[in-house]
């Protein structure tokens, strides 16, 4: 399996293949949590399903602790 970070590419079309994979996780939440349902993803090379309740939290969790 390749570790290396996609956002280093010298390729501009992969390495903004990050942001707009991260733009559709958020879309995926944000759906998730209007409509209170659960999404499912990987954790560790684990399947683990988020409900809107987990998400919530997550959220309050980035906004009291940014990390960029």
């Amino acid at each position: 399996m390749n570790t290396k970070d996609i956002r280093t590419s010298t390729d501009p079309d992969l390495a903004g293949s990050y942001a707009a994979m991260e733009r559709a996780a958020r879309a995926a939440q944000d759906l998730a949590i209007k409509t209170n349902t659960g999404i499912v993803v990987a954790v560790d090379g684990k399947n683990v399903e988020l409900t809107a309740a987990d998400l919530i939290k997550l959220r309050d969790q980035e906004a009291q602790h940014p990390h960029h």
